[in-house]
């Protein structure tokens, strides 16, 4: 006997139609007013298991850097709780120490537990060192406006004074606004210049000058003055007023001037980086907002601040800022056509929906059930903390088709059962009372396939989990709309018959007359569809496996590296080169130089022969940015430049990073054999699909060693630490104390002067002060011999690694790639550190919930059919799409990437819906007394036409996002195809497999019971 469940709540909606109604619309007023309060960036908040130390210390050698840093931090930070990887990169002045955490790590605990091993290992750190940065890897630190200053009458001291000290301070305090942070140009600094060999005549010491700078410019409190009618506090004012002030200091108990004895200059620090945007020099200005800030209205925000300053005459003339990178407009222009999609989607779902049903109150009935499902997602994204990103937006486009289904079954069966009633409300209630369990029951199995995917862990579920939200949300709006709204509208409305519909009584009996056919052959029908599927199998399984789809904002990353040791000017030489080429292309439209090293917010990694430059292509080109990076190294290879490697790639999605390495393709070999390495990168330089490589020890260094004789030392009471120190002084310089001008202070570096130490041979005659302050030559001492230093010191888990690196071009993946290598250096020990391990693992995992899926499938069905007849009918369906995914995929030769196995995974209930309606409608027939293949026969055609139209209306729904109209489209383009194939193929499946297969189990099962009665009888 067939059960009828769930069918109180559309009885009620019947008889109160006004109080739904009023419901609804305030559902509506909190959905917009939610939307208002959402947030908008490009991707869901992502913060990576994974903590990040920094220390600077310019100047210092790599392997200096690694042994006195380094390890120290290593050390302590590898003892963090639950950290999983500590990774390290040494180079010249610069130790940058990678903290992992395993994928579900509470990442602020982490911070604050690292945090605290950092303040221990600060203890063992030399003091030379500037200040350690430690932060959350976070891509909402990213810069979201990046501004190129340039003045044509401003040196680059002034121009970087006015940006740090003034134009900053003008956005710090915006909302939303995290840090406005400069780099390049030129710092003002006052310079200190001994001349050592009047030093020695006088008998003065370094020792000497940097004690009286630090006592002579002092300012302290006096202490408080009480008068009979007042008190007043006082103060030593002894800081300097002028830098004139400064040669006046007196030396040697006041007999000597210092500016006897030094040069004192208001100059700047040295020049080790520089910034140009489009040719010309320029300061960085990079915004950061806030985590939970709008990307888009920070953006807005600031340049309207930009604005006012112009209009206040603020901004001297003089002075031009230049937008290098504008994440708003990306946002921006993504999310409008994420929007689009949705739109879009929903009109041409409702045209076919008023093509098949030619009323257009009926239309509109099933309508109300896109704005309702959507505002309740507003609701339930705002309570649950999710802004508004092409994942949300795209999940909205996604289901815009998906939430008419339940609408367009429940009227369907209305209209029909209203045009044989008595009463418009009688055909309301029989057929709210005959349709809901199938309606509850598509509903709950589209939530056990992809619900599951809203607990894993990993980049998937950063990414995906708020797109599966919003689909949930939508659904189990829709779900709602479908039992309350649309019979409490449709049962005040009598059915008509419309001239304008799409008369389907003749497609009704061709299907009904092939489906007769099919029926007495069910083996063959069985056969050919498990053929297809075994001709579909081979796509998934050889296919090429990607982890997301290249998103094409026509961002290029140039890498220029030239020989170690390159003077600054002579590498600016060699990048203007470069630049100047890439002004001559038309697809340019802007390009950013930093070249010397690269600016991190405040923070400025110097090596004077590395320089990156920022491409940024013309928005409407007729050349991807992979053909044009293609085209382009042709042209740089005519400039011949020698002793120059120039690498070049598109930039990948801002923000996502699939491994521990920098790049795509990473293997490791342990140890630091540099003729392994290059042994290792000779056997897979060839490799088809491989570009850039390189690996991380290729890069030597030519450092002056001074090689310090203990003993001739000690018997002049010299130690080692003393010559290191005096040398450091003399070279890098220190900076003693500083120079208050009105609120700026600028510091006071005490060094030699350039002209004084000009080669090795003057390094030699440099004096070192021994404890009696007698001065002594540094080639009386040491000698100076030239060695070779690794440029770069990568360690994994505390061990030297040499790591071997490199990009996949567009036209190969990764796996392809890996198992060439792996065939290539079998024999070698090494291990990997890309994305193939990250790749893998996600794929197993979507394999996991792709079973999962159906399996909860399954379970919901028999739990709401308490039986496993047609559960076991149903999901037999459910294999058989992959041919129409399958023909798509070969069609439009897609890769295999998430969004197509994700696509999968929801069509693992998806597809299920129509099979559901049918076998429910198959039951009610046999339940009514028609014999089993009639009953067959006349359920499908009861429920082609619903069938038809909720096929039609999510495939065509989702036609704008297939098409990847616009940026950011492209994200969600495989999973928009996937479902559109699958869908479509799906009508095949539900209107002639399942019909078969379940006539088929039926049989079977009765000739069973035959047998097992015969048995009894017997």
């Amino acid at each position: 006997m067939h059960k009828q469940r769930f069918t109180r709540g559309g009885a009620w909606s019947v008889y109160h139609p006004i109080g739904v109604i009023m419901i609804a619309l305030a559902v509506v007023v909190l959905g917009l007013f939610s939307l208002y309060t959402l947030g908008i960036d490009l991707l869901p908040q992502l913060i990576y298991p994974e903590i990040r130390v920094r220390v600077l210390d310019p100047g210092v050698p790599a392997t200096v850097m690694e042994d006195q840093i380094t390890r120290q931090l290593e050390e302590q930070l590898a003892i963090t709780e639950d950290a999983i990887s500590v990774q390290s990169r040494t180079t010249e002045g610069r130790s940058a120490v990678d903290l992992s955490f395993a994928y579900g790590k509470d990442i602020d605990i982490a911070f604050r537990d690292a945090s605290t091993r950092l303040d221990r290992a600060k203890r063992f750190l030399p003091s030379t060192i500037q200040s350690p940065i430690i932060y959350k890897r976070d891509p909402s630190q990213i810069p979201v406006l990046i501004l190129a200053v340039s003045s044509h009458l401003r040196d680059a001291v002034e121009l970087r004074t006015w940006v740090d000290k003034q134009l900053s301070k003008w956005f710090i305090n915006l909302p939303g606004v995290a840090a406005a942070e400069v780099g390049g140009g030129l710092v003002r600094e006052i310079q200190v210049l001994p001349d050592q060999q009047r030093l020695v005549a006088l008998g003065l010491s370094l020792e000497d000058v940097i004690k009286a700078l630090k006592q002579a410019n002092v300012e302290s409190a006096g202490g408080r003055l009480y008068m009979p009618e007042q008190e007043i506090s006082t103060r030593v004012k002894g800081r300097w007023q002028r830098v004139e002030d400064i040669a006046m200091l007196r030396l040697n108990g006041g007999s000597v001037f210092l500016g006897d004895i030094a040069q004192i200059i208001d100059t700047h620090q040295d020049e080790r980086l520089r910034v140009r945007f489009n040719n010309i020099p320029g300061i960085k200005l990079s915004i950061q907002k806030q985590p939970q800030a709008n990307t888009v209205k920070v953006v807005d925000t600031v340049l309207e601040r930009v604005a006012w300053l112009k209009a206040q005459h603020i901004l001297p003339t003089d002075v031009e800022l230049d937008v290098v990178d504008n994440q708003a407009i990306y946002v921006r222009q993504a999310l409008k056509n994420a929007a689009y999609s949705a739109l879009s989607g929903a009109v041409l779902a409702m045209l076919i929906v008023y093509l098949f049903l030619g009323n257009l109150r009926h239309t509109l009935i099933i309508g109300t059930a896109i704005p309702l499902a959507i505002t309740v997602t507003m609701i339930l994204m705002a309570l649950g903390g999710l802004s508004l990103n092409i994942m949300t937006l795209g999940g909205l486009a996604l289901g815009v088709g998906m939430v008419v289904d339940n609408t367009i079954v429940m009227l369907e069966n209305i209209t029909r059962h209203q045009q044989s009633a008595d009463s418009p409300v009688e055909g309301t209630i029989k057929a709210v009372s005959e349709i809901t369990s199938a309606i509850v029951a598509a509903t709950t199995t589209n939530l056990a396939a992809i619900v599951p995917f809203l607990f894993v862990v990993g980049l998937i579920g950063l990414l995906f989990r708020e797109l599966i939200f919003t689909i949930s949300a939508a659904m189990v709006a829709s779900l709602v709309v479908a039992l309350t709204v649309v019979p409490a509208l449709a049962g005040r409305l009598k059915s008509v018959h419309s001239t304008f519909s799409i008369h389907h009584s003749g497609l009704t009996k061709a299907f009904s007359y092939v489906l007769k056919h099919l029926l007495r052959w069910p083996l063959l029908v069985i056969a050919l569809f498990c053929v297809g599927l075994w001709l579909s199998v081979p796509t998934f399984l050889n296919g090429k496996q990607i982890f997301l789809p290249n998103l094409d904002e026509g961002r290029v990353r140039i890498n220029i590296t030239g020989e170690p040791g390159i003077a600054l000017q002579e590498m600016d030489k060699t990048v203007m080169q470069v630049e100047n080429l890439l002004q001559q292309q038309a697809e340019v439209e802007s390009v950013f130089t930093q070249m010397g090293g690269f600016i991190f917010g405040r923070s400025q990694y110097e090596v004077s022969h590395r320089s990156s430059l920022n491409v940024q292509l013309v928005p409407q080109r007729t050349i991807s940015t992979d053909d044009w990076i293609k085209k382009f190294k042709k042209k740089v290879k005519q400039l011949g430049l020698v002793g120059i490697k120039i690498r070049m790639r598109s930039a990948g999605i801002r923000g996502i990073r699939l491994s521990r390495s920098d790049e795509e393709f990473s293997l490791r070999l342990q140890g630091n054999d540099l003729e392994l390495a290059n042994e290792v990168l000779e056997r897979i330089a060839d490799v088809p699909g491989l570009e850039n490589l390189k690996h991380s020890a290729e890069e030597i260094n030519q450092e002056l060693a001074i090689v310090v004789d203990r003993q001739r030392a000690n018997a002049l009471g010299l130690t080692v630490e003393d010559i290191g120190r005096d040398l450091n002084i003399l070279m890098n310089g220190r900076v003693v104390t500083d120079f208050i001008d009105g609120d700026e202070s600028i510091d006071v570096r005490l060094r030699l002067p350039h002209n004084a130490l000009q080669n090795p041979q003057d390094l030699q005659s440099v004096l070192v002060y021994n404890k009696e302050r007698l001065a002594i030559r540094l080639d009386e001492i040491a000698k100076v011999e030239w060695i070779p230093v690794p440029s770069e010191i990568l360690r994994d888990q505390q061990q030297r690694i040499i790591e071997i690196s490199g990009n996949i071009s567009a036209d190969s993946s990764l796996p392809e790639v890996m198992a060439i290598v792996q065939e290539r250096l079998a024999g070698y020990s090494w291990y990997e550190a890309g994305a193939s391990e990250a790749l893998q693992k996600n794929q197993e995992l979507t394999k996991i919930l792709l079973a999962l899926a159906i399996f909860l499938v399954f379970v919901v069905m028999a739990v709401q059919y308490e039986s496993l007849h047609n559960p076991l009918v149903i999901l037999f369906s459910i294999p058989f799409v992959t041919i129409g995914v399958a023909i798509g995929i070969e069609w439009l030769e897609m890769p295999l990437s998430m969004p197509v196995w994700l696509g999968m995974i929801m069509l693992a209930g998806m597809v299920v819906n129509n099979a559901i309606v049918l076998v429910e409608t198959i039951e009610l027939q046999r339940a009514a007394g028609l014999p089993l293949q009639r009953a067959i026969v006349t359920a499908g055609e009861l429920r082609l036409r619903p069938i038809l139209m909720t096929t039609l209306t999510t495939v065509i729904g989702l036609l704008p996002l297939a098409l990847s109209w616009g940026e950011g489209a492209k994200m969600l383009q495989p999973l928009a195809i996937t479902i559109g194939f699958g869908l479509s193929f799906s009508l095949l499946v539900s209107l002639l497999l399942v019909p078969v297969c379940y006539q088929w189990l039926a049989q079977m099962t009765e000739r069973l019971k035959k047998n097992l009665n015969r048995g009894f009888d017997g």
